[in-house]
């Protein structure tokens, strides 16, 4: 009875580590802090807004999900997301750029 107890609880232990969508970042933020500087100048400055190609809020990306801005780089790069700007820093950057990237960002 006891060793049941002990093998549901270590299911359901594992089950909501599964599913909570805590990950560590595959990448090395370190390595990313020496190539922000082209994400900094929009991302990294609280309420900042653009005219180009149209006028929106920039979003801050700074402890963003590391899978999230994945996806997002993923998505300009191969042309699944469309912003010019975006899609052109992003189809500069290699798949080990894009885990850095996410890995700082998760972290800060």
């Amino acid at each position: 009875m006891k060793q049941k107890l002990i093998m549901n609880l270590l299911l359901a232990l594992s089950m909501l580590l599964v599913f909570s969508g805590v990950t560590q970042a595959a990448g090395d933020a370190t390595a990313a802090k020496e190539k922000t500087s082209m994400c900094e100048g929009c991302h990294g400055i609280d309420g900042y807004r653009t005219a180009f190609p149209n006028a929106y809020h920039v979003p801050k990306i700074g402890g963003q999900h590391a899978e999230y801005i994945i996806k997002a780089l993923e998505g300009y790069k191969n042309g699944t997301r469309s912003h010019p700007t975006m899609t052109a820093l992003a189809k500069s950057l290699s798949q080990k750029d894009i885990e850095d990237f996410a890995a700082y960002y998760a972290k800060n």
